[in-house]
């Protein structure tokens, strides 16, 4: 899809992070131009004056549209779908139980399957360093994601293609970045979820977000 010179005043901070790659994929499901400002997670940029200026929470990603700033990967995404995409379909209608559905997928993958789940073992694994080394943390939070996979994997058992509806959303970002971050770091997946991942990572905009969040050099 040809990006959208209408939005350039949309500019994303942050790259190399599967939160990141969120926003570009949405960003180019959209057909929106952006500016990237790429700078990584702890790598002190996001301790700048400058950046806590803009996001005192220091972290990665943070949308800024015009003269408004939103951070948190999940409400970046849901915010350009609604201000952008409703009628490309990338989040469902207002007052539609598809809507309702949309968000309780969204809020199900950003708790259980990243904040409970992934980042536990990351905290204690690649970044034991910093949070300290703890084998029954993360092997709880292994056993946690597998089970609640395996929820996702039930839901899609019907033979949908997608979340919600018949139409890629969001929500669909959301999981395909914590089913792909986790098989990067070796924690198995739901088999019935492998032809979900297979297919909306052929999509040409995560193709193209891939790029953006992990410019070469």
């Amino acid at each position: 899809m040809a990006l959208d010179p209408r939005n350039e005043r949309l500019i994303v901070w942050g790259v190399g992070t599967s939160r990141t790659l969120r926003v570009y994929w949405a960003l180019h499901e959209l057909g929106l131009a952006y500016e990237s400002r790429p700078i990584g997670s702890r790598t002190g940029e996001t301790q700048s004056d400058a950046y806590r200026a803009i996001n005192p929470r220091e972290k990665i990603p943070t949308l800024q549209d015009g003269d408004w700033t939103l951070v948190e990967s999940g409400a970046i995404v849901t915010y350009l779908a609604e201000t952008y995409g409703e009628k490309l379909g990338l989040i469902p209608p207002i007052g539609s139980r598809e809507r309702a559905a949309y968000f309780e997928w969204c809020f199900f993958v950003l708790m259980e399957l990243d904040a409970h789940s992934l980042y536990v073992i990351r905290r204690h694994g690649d970044l034991a360093n910093l949070y300290g080394e703890a084998p029954n943390a993360i092997r709880a939070a292994t056993e946690y994601f597998a089970k609640y996979a395996g929820v996702a994997e039930q839901h899609m058992a019907d033979g949908r293609e997608f979340l919600v509806g018949d139409q890629f959303t969001g929500a669909d970002i959301l999981l395909n970045s914590c089913l792909s971050w986790a098989k990067f770091i070796n924690v198995d997946i739901p088999i019935g979820l492998e032809p979900y991942l297979e297919r909306t990572s052929a999509r040409p905009a995560f193709r193209a977000a891939l790029q953006a969040n992990f410019p070469a050099g």
